[in-house]
């Protein structure tokens, strides 16, 4: 999802990054946070049900570990692509960063579940193939495949971020992207006060979910080929095409509401507002705006939505206030060291994203759910996955990473 910085790593939590706390200390803070918010709404499922039904109504903690993870790629994911310079390496590295431990993690689920410690989530009457390929490009989500994974359905819209990202970039557009915040957040409320409310996956629901999964696939590897060619008419058509590509997803087939889709991409520019406004590229005048437009938007979507299956506006409301308020104060302390087991769980933080859901399922297919809140297992489930985390991070995450590095200087020079 994020994208953490590669740190070195010894046998305890790894230190702050290379870059120093002024630069990422504070990106790492905040995804450490988020990974926890997402957690304890996950696990409050399994150890605490009393206390998850008193709070959901009136905060989503997992929306709000999602939003402030969303910020943070926003601020980071366009930075990294300006920072190489060059689309052929950001994709790269994008790959070799979210790839191999998903690749593990659903291996490892798949594995479970062979063998009766695990239940798959109902993808319905979907082939194997098709789901496969779907969870490939990582839209899956946004092509009528649920994710096996539940965790996994952020990462669809972080690749259509990533998409419309390189889009901007290839166009030569991409010191506009702030303008992109304040679109997309428009474009949110109108939906919502207009009543457009579209069937989830209504693109599939038309054409089939198979079609659009081929189409996808195939319009995803030209459009990555094309813009990350060396020549610079290709390389706008790859971006142009993948962009809009990926708004359409969004727009005409994803499972959340079409307003909340449009702001979640909103929200990840407003993070790419702030780091244009800290670099220079920009004002924070402009930048206070743009976040004053998303929020007031933001919330008057949620608010004009209501309450229905699975949402609660007052919970929704308070978890995107307080992840906008939670990404501020970060910005605030940028400048300051932050304690060394707060940065380092920021950088365990992908692991961390991934691997709870599966113990979980393990747990849940095993022992079973709690009836009453029981904070002892609850304590004892994040000390039990937060050594294994730093295992994930060690053996596969930063391996991995320092592989795409490599590759992508060769490419480079080659």
């Amino acid at each position: 999802m994020e994208s953490p910085s590669l740190i070195p790593v010894s046998s305890e939590l790894p230190p702050v990054s290379s870059a120093g706390p002024s630069r990422l200390g504070w990106l790492d803070g905040l995804r450490g946070l988020a990974a926890l918010a997402v957690v304890f709404d996950h696990s409050s499922y399994t150890f605490l049900p009393e206390l998850r039904q008193e709070l959901v109504p009136h905060f989503n903690a997992g929306r709000y570990g999602i939003l402030v993870f969303f910020l943070v790629s926003g601020y980071v994911i366009p930075r990294s692509l300006e920072r190489r310079g060059c689309v052929r390496s950001f994709w790269i590295g994008r790959v070799f960063r979210v790839y191999p431990l998903c690749a593990v993690v659903v291996g490892v689920l798949l594995a479970l579940h062979a063998v009766g410690a695990a239940e798959l989530r109902d993808v319905g009457s979907h082939s194997a193939g098709a789901v496969a390929l779907a969870h490939l490009t990582l839209l899956q989500e946004l092509l009528g495949t649920p994710s096996v994974l539940l965790v996994l359905w952020t990462l669809s819209y972080e690749m259509a971020f990533y998409l419309l990202v390189v889009a901007l970039f290839t166009t030569r557009l991409h010191r506009r992207s702030p303008w992109a915040a304040i679109a997309l957040a428009l474009l949110a409320a109108g939906s919502v006060g207009a009543g457009v409310a579209l069937p989830a996956s209504a693109l599939s629901g038309v054409l089939g979910t198979g079609p659009v999964i081929a189409v996808t696939a195939v319009i995803m590897a030209a459009a990555v080929c094309c813009a990350s060619g060396r020549s610079a008419p290709l390389r706008t058509f790859g971006g142009v095409l993948g962009g809009l590509s990926a708004l359409t997803l969004v727009a005409l087939n994803g499972t959340i509401p079409l307003w909340e889709g449009l702001v979640i991409l909103a929200v990840m520019f407003l993070g790419t507002t702030v780091h244009r406004a800290e670099h220079g590229q920009g004002t924070w005048r402009f930048a206070a705006g743009t976040a004053v437009v998303v929020t007031v938007c933001a919330v008057g979507s949620a608010y004009g939505y209501g309450d229905g299956d699975h949402f609660t506006r007052s919970g929704w409301i308070t978890a995107f206030l307080l992840a906008v308020l939670t990404f501020g104060a970060g910005l605030a302390v940028r400048g300051r060291s932050l304690p060394r087991v707060v940065t380092g769980l920021g950088t365990i933080s992908f692991s961390v994203y991934l691997v709870h859901p599966v113990l979980l399922t393990v747990i849940d297919s095993t022992v079973g759910r709690r009836r009453q809140d029981d904070l002892v297992l609850e304590a004892a489930f994040v000390t039990v996955l937060l050594p294994l985390c730093l295992l994930t991070y060690r053996y596969i995450e930063a391996p991995c990473q320092a592989w795409g590095r490599r590759l992508a200087r060769q490419l480079q020079l080659s």
